[in-house]
C-alpha cells in the first residue's frame, strides 16, 4: 500500500486560520435546555440572560470541552472535563473556577469566572461559565488581522514571555490563592504523579525509556528560585491576543491546572513548545507553522523571562526535558482515550505520532545538562 501523501507545509502568512468557532462535534452535546433554564435561573444580575439562547464549540482545544455560550448578543464560555475516565488530578473545574472567580480582579489575562455548575445533573459533570474574551489566538497561521505589524511573529513571542514573568511576579496571597497548592515538593509530586499516570496508559513497547526517564528526572530535580503562581499549561495558542496590539497578551485560557509552584515549571511548558533553528529540520510539539513565523529564539525567550523576572534560569533545559516528559505522557493519554472510544476528535488518532520526538528530546536535555 502507498504511504498516505504528506500535506504541504503550513505557511503561517499565507493559509487560512482555523474558525474559533464551530457546530457542536457529535457525540458533545450537552443537555442544552437544562443548562439555558440554570443560566438564566442563576447567572449574577448584572450578566444580561434576556436574549435567544444559542451554542457553538471551540473546536481547537485537545482535552477539555469548551462551548460558545450566548444570550443574545451576550456571549460567554462554558467548560467542562472530556467524557470517560479522566487522569487523577486532570481538568478540575472546581480549581478552574476558584482561580478565575479570584484572579480577574489582580491580572487583566484572566477571564472573570461567573458561575460553578458542582452538579452534574446540569452539565453531565463539574462545569463553569465565564466571560468571553475577544481577540485573536495564533496557533500555526498569523490571523490576517495581524499580518500588517513588522516582524510580527517576534513581537508575540516577547509579549507572551512578559506576560508569564508579570504573572509569576503576583502575590498569591494578594490574590486570595495563598493556599491554592503546597509548594513545598511541587516538582518531586510532579515527577510523581505524572509517572503514576504513565503508568495507567504505558504503551509497553516505551515503558523501559519513559522509566529511565523518570528516574534520571527524579535524581536531579533543582531547587525552586521562589514560589509562585503557576498556570501550567502556558503556550502561545493558549492566549489571546489584541489584533491592534500584538505587543500584549489580553488574556490567558485554561487555568485547570493552576496552582502554587515553583515557576520554572511554566517555563519548561513554553520550551517544550518552542521552535528554533537549532533544531534542525525537526519540530517541538507545537502546531506546524510556528517554526515559519520569525519567532524569537528559544534562548531569546529564556534570558527576557530571566530578565523580567529577576530568576536564575541556567537550569532551563531540566524544566523543558521535564515538559517534554510529561507531554509525552499527555499525548498517550489523549490517544488512549480514543482507542478505547472516549473521545471522539479523529485528531487523537494520531497525536501519538510526536512521541518518539519527546521521549528522544527529553533524553538529550538531561545529557546536555550532565556534560
Amino acid at each position: 500500500m502507498a504511504d498516505a501523501p504528506v500535506p504541504p507545509p503550513v505557511d503561517p502568512f499565507a493559509d487560512e486560520a482555523p474558525p474559533e468557532t464551530a457546530p457542536v462535534r457529535p457525540g458533545e452535546d450537552l443537555d442544552w435546555e437544562r443548562i439555558e433554564t440554570h443560566l438564566r435561573d442563576h447567572l449574577p444580575a448584572d450578566v444580561d440572560t434576556s436574549g435567544p439562547f444559542r451554542v457553538e464549540q471551540f473546536p481547537n482545544g485537545s482535552a477539555n470541552l469548551t462551548y460558545l455560550i450566548a444570550f443574545g448578543d451576550t456571549e460567554l464560555v462554558l467548560r467542562r472535563p472530556p467524557f470517560g475516565t479522566l487522569a487523577p488530578g486532570a481538568h478540575d473545574m472546581q480549581r478552574e473556577y476558584r482561580v478565575l472567580s479570584r484572579l480577574w480582579a489582580h491580572f487583566d489575562r484572566a477571564p472573570r469566572a461567573y458561575l460553578l455548575l458542582d452538579d452534574p445533573a446540569i452539565a453531565g459533570a463539574d462545569a463553569f461559565v465565564m466571560e468571553r474574551r475577544r481577540g485573536d489566538v495564533v496557533r500555526g497561521v498569523i490571523p490576517p488581522s495581524m499580518r500588517g505589524h513588522e516582524r510580527i511573529g517576534h513581537r508575540l513571542g516577547l509579549a507572551l514571555v512578559d506576560a508569564i514573568a508579570e504573572f509569576h511576579l503576583l502575590d498569591p496571597e494578594a490574590c486570595g490563592l495563598g493556599d491554592l497548592g503546597r509548594p513545598d515538593g511541587f516538582m518531586a509530586r510532579q515527577v510523581r504523579g505524572w509517572h503514576k499516570r504513565w503508568t495507567l496508559v504505558a504503551d509497553p513497547e516505551w515503558d523501559e525509556a519513559m522509566g529511565e526517564l523518570h528516574r534520571r528526572l527524579e535524581a536531579s530535580i533543582p531547587q525552586p528560585p521562589r514560589v509562585s503562581l503557576i498556570h501550567n499549561d502556558l503556550k502561545l495558542d493558549n492566549c489571546l491576543f489584541d489584533p491592534a496590539d500584538p505587543d500584549r497578551v489580553t488574556a490567558f485560557f485554561d487555568w485547570d491546572m493552576t496552582t502554587l509552584g515553583d515557576p520554572l515549571c511554566d517555563l519548561g511548558t513554553l520550551l517544550n513548545y518552542w521552535p528554533d533553528p537549532s533544531d534542525d529540520g525537526s519540530r517541538r510539539t507545537g502546531h506546524d507553522g510556528l517554526e515559519r513565523m520569525g519567532l524569537p529564539t528559544r534562548a531569546e525567550i529564556t534570558d527576557r523571562y530571566g530578565e523580567r523576572t529577576g530568576l536564575d534560569v541556567s537550569l532551563a533545559p531540566w524544566y523543558d526535558a521535564f515538559a517534554q516528559w510529561k507531554t509525552a505522557v499527555v499525548v498517550r493519554q489523549l490517544h488512549h482515550r480514543w482507542l478505547v472510544g472516549d473521545s471522539t476528535d479523529e485528531r487523537m488518532a494520531t497525536v501519538a505520532d510526536r512521541f518518539p520526538a519527546l521521549v528522544t528530546t527529553a533524553a538529550d536535555l538531561l545529557t546536555s545538562i550532565d556534560r
